[in-house]
């Protein structure tokens, strides 16, 4: 919908043009995967995986000072239905993004952005693959993800989407950190609403509530990257149960 001012935005800078980029990639992907015949499949996949990483960190989802950052984290960054309003609103206001944000938090969005692709694209790939072995996505077992997941063409994607979540998680902790954040986010909800920006806002304040909450945001980082790196080498491996981790991680 907003592809073309995306496009045609003049950006100044290498994090304002790795942005554009993103977004545009996002905006052309998001149009394929609407028409995509494996649609619902997509949305299946990722809510068996959502509900995978729940068990996986289930002492972290649990943990007063850690629920309401991985909540966020599941329902907000990892989406891929119910967020097309605040995608098209951040296409929309992009122009002013690249005017008014500096390069830092420019960087910050463009991680999200990547992030959220990166995981969707996986998503769909997971899903063809299911569909090409036969196995209704409705029908998802451990060792039936792991079958698919060894069949993917892009290992290195996923090495990349772990990497991905340590980078926006610290950087975001260290803007949440800044009190200004909190009171531009209070007092700017009227405009947002005025704009037809509600649905980013929220976003926007959601995220900022529930980093701002918990308690050690780089232990929980390093927590995730390292379970996550082993499930992705059980996988790899074949293990018959890729998600049991040792007691020490």
């Amino acid at each position: 919908m907003y592809r073309e001012r995306l496009v045609a935005t003049d950006t100044r800078s290498d994090s304002a043009r790795r942005l554009q980029r993103l977004l545009i990639d996002y905006h052309d992907f998001r149009q394929h995967k609407a028409a995509h015949p494996l649609l619902d499949q997509t949305f299946e996949v990722a809510d068996w995986q959502a509900q995978r990483l729940k068990a996986t960190h289930h002492d972290l989802y649990q943990h007063p000072g850690y629920h309401q950052g991985l909540e966020f984290l599941l329902t907000d960054l990892y989406a891929p239905a119910g967020m097309t309003r605040r995608d098209d609103n951040v296409d929309r206001i992009f122009p002013k993004m690249v005017k008014w944000l500096p390069d830092n938090l420019l960087d910050t969005f463009a991680g999200l952005v990547e992030l959220n692709l990166l995981t969707q694209q996986l998503d769909l790939e997971l899903a063809e693959i299911l569909e090409r072995q036969n196995v209704p996505a409705a029908a998802l077992t451990p060792a039936r993800y792991g079958a698919a997941y060894r069949e993917t063409r892009q290992p290195d994607q996923r090495e990349r989407q772990i990497r991905l979540v340590a980078e926006v998680g610290q950087q975001l902790d260290r803007y949440v950190r800044n009190r200004t954040l909190g009171w531009l986010l209070s007092i700017s909800r009227g405009p947002a609403e005025m704009a037809d920006l509600t649905d980013l806002h929220s976003f926007l304040h959601r995220g900022y509530s529930a980093f701002r909450k918990m308690e050690d945001v780089h232990l929980l980082i390093d927590r995730l990257v390292s379970r996550e790196q082993q499930v992705m080498r059980n996988l790899m491996a074949g293990h018959p149960e890729p998600f049991r981790l040792p007691d020490n991680l």
